[in-house]
C-alpha cells in the first residue's frame, strides 16, 4: 500500500475513532476530530503532510506517479 492509501485510511479511522470516542466518552474528543481536519485542511493548501513524513521514515513507498 502506498503513503496516500495510508493517508486517506489513517485520517477516515481518526475521525470515526474520534467520534465514538466523543459519543461514548467525552465531547472532547471533537478537539482530535478538528484537529485531524485542520491537518487536511493545511495539507491541501500546502502539499506537506506530518503524517508523510512519519511514513515513509516506517518504509512505506510513494505513489509511482509523485515526483519529490
Amino acid at each position: 500500500m502506498t503513503i496516500e492509501r495510508w493517508l486517506r485510511l489513517l485520517g477516515g479511522l481518526f475521525v470515526l475513532m474520534s467520534a465514538v470516542l466523543a459519543y461514548w466518552h467525552s465531547p472532547y474528543w471533537l478537539l482530535f476530530t478538528g484537529f485531524v481536519g485542520l491537518n487536511l485542511f493545511q495539507s491541501g493548501i500546502t502539499d506537506w503532510c506530518p503524517m508523510v513524513w512519519v511514513l515513509e521514515r516506517a518504509g512505506v513507498t510513494r505513489c509511482k506517479g509523485r515526483k519529490v
